[in-house]
């Protein structure tokens, strides 16, 4: 505007002018954007300034809870901690039938944590049990078992209104700080106290000494660190990585087009695979997840890979005596670094408790590679049945 203008007044005027209608538009946005903010505020209030003691039995009750926050979907958590270690904590959530669980983990994950689930019986009884989490199916999940210390007060599950209450309280001998803490739900009500499915869950890093609680990756959302782990995986070890083997084995034929298109699938398949273990080790720094086996077979895979990489700059031309040696070497170890990848996918979705999903779509994929590769095995030896006797079987030279 200033530079349309002579008078320097008017251009001091024009800029006085244009800041004020800024700070105008800035001023209104800020307030729009704090009117979503104090409306979620005003909804925890509301949650929070409910008098627990009018259906709930003391402690339970009365208790003055020094933190109130709701920390997933509409799962509202209070708790307090005594000097004496005591934790008593409630549990709400909006309920519409099935089971609302609360767990403790050392590593945030499901297997061998111990949990405390209640629910409202088809006759109305209130139920509430502990469950050793001993692996990931229904038939793993124990009730009546478990590693936490219930005080000699009694758990109790209340339904107000649509709200549903867990209270129980535990003994701990130190100040309970940063733990990780399952949530989750079904929607199917238990029958002779075994739990079905849950229809939903999370892991959060909960502080029980400042309330503060956020997803289990140090911050980030720890669900969706663990799917990219696993997709990563799936994509680099399970299908780029053998798709380039396939290329070297069934496509020599096309000389020089193999190898590049060999190479290029290759380095791709590392990098997405590499990308993989990244993920991986940032969610192990954050949970230090007891996956042993998992991450020893991705470092070895990982290793047997470098390998095969520097193999690439080290190829000998035909005409010399350690060409042979050398493609014995590459191909081999080609096979073996795909043999324990693929064994590491299977793995790492028992261990990352991925649904049945992540099981059929693997199985898909692994099945389609096997009957592809049989395929072309099969043409390739009515093709030229001589040539196929005198190769090895897996050829990725």
């Amino acid at each position: 505007m200033s530079l349309i203008m002579r008078n320097s007044r008017y251009r001091a005027s024009g800029v006085f002018s244009g800041l004020w209608v800024l700070i105008v538009i800035v001023s209104a946005h800020a307030v729009n954007a704090d009117e979503p903010n104090a409306g979620v505020q005003d909804e925890r209030s509301r949650f929070c300034n409910i008098d627990l003691a009018n259906f709930l039995p003391p402690p339970y009750g009365n208790l003055s809870f020094s933190s109130c926050r709701n920390v997933w979907e509409t799962f509202v958590l209070r708790y307090y901690q005594s000097k004496e270690n005591t934790v008593t904590i409630v549990l709400s959530s909006l309920y519409t039938g099935g089971w609302v669980g609360m767990g403790f983990s050392k590593d945030g994950m499901m297997v061998n944590g111990s949990a405390m689930v209640g629910w409202i019986s088809k006759t109305g009884h209130a139920k509430i049990k502990q469950y050793y989490l001993k692996g990931q199916k229904s038939s793993e999940v124990e009730p009546g078992k478990g590693e936490l210390n219930l005080t000699s007060i009694p758990p109790v599950v209340v339904l107000d209104g649509a709200n549903i209450y867990l209270g129980f309280q535990l003994q701990f001998n130190a100040p309970l700080s940063l733990q990780p803490t399952l949530l989750a739900f079904g929607s199917r009500i238990p029958i002779y106290h075994k739990l079905s499915m849950h229809d939903d869950k999370t892991t959060l890093r909960i502080d029980f000494t400042t309330g503060f609680a956020a997803t289990d990756s140090g911050g980030g959302d720890f669900d969706k660190m663990k799917r990219t782990h696993g997709i990563l995986g799936m994509l680099g070890w399970g299908l780029i990585l053998p798709i380039g083997a396939i290329v070297a084995r069934f496509l020599k034929r096309k000389e020089p087009l193999w190898y590049y298109l060999h190479t290029v699938i290759q380095f791709t398949g590392f990098i997405i695979a590499l990308a993989g273990i990244v993920v991986g080790q940032a969610l192990y720094n954050q949970v230090h997840a007891d996956v042993s086996a998992h991450r020893g077979i991705g470092y070895f895979a990982l290793t047997l890979s470098v390998l095969q990489i520097l193999a690439f700059f080290i190829r000998p031309g035909k005409e010399t005596k350690l060409r042979n040696l050398w493609a014995a070497y590459h191909r081999w170890f080609g096979v073996i670094t795909l043999f324990f990848g693929a064994l590491n996918i299977a793995l790492g979705i028992q261990v990352g408790g991925a649904g049945p999903e992540w099981k059929i779509g693997y199985g898909f994929l692994l099945g389609s590679l096997i009957v592809t590769t049989v395929v072309l095995q099969v043409l390739s030896m009515i093709r030229n049945p001589e040539k196929t006797a005198q190769t090895s079987t897996f050829q990725m030279s």
